[in-house]
């Protein structure tokens, strides 16, 4: 469960930059909304799945309530999650 873990910090990390760096360029710059729609889209799933199995993971791995509350906390700003599946994985 933790590789997948792993796994899914990581493509939840690119999809954000994704959806920060080229989706919403795309969008405000050139008028394209239709890269929002669909990365924000994976971008949300990925999101969901990781929060997910961070808690799954808190009671399977026992983690502790500030390792668990630091590791959701970090998948909102960009690059958390790298962090993240360095730091604690």
């Amino acid at each position: 469960m933790l590789k997948i873990f792993k796994i899914t910090a990581l493509v939840e990390g690119i999809s954000a930059l994704l959806l920060f760096f080229f989706a919403m360029p795309m969008k405000y710059i050139f008028n394209e909304p239709v890269y929002v729609k669909h990365i924000g889209m994976a971008h949300g799933v990925l999101f969901t799945a990781y929060i997910v199995l961070a808690t799954i993971l808190k009671f399977s791995e026992k983690w502790d309530l500030k390792k668990y509350v630091i590791i959701c906390l970090a998948s909102i700003p960009p690059f958390g999650t790298f962090y993240v599946e360095k730091k604690y994985c």
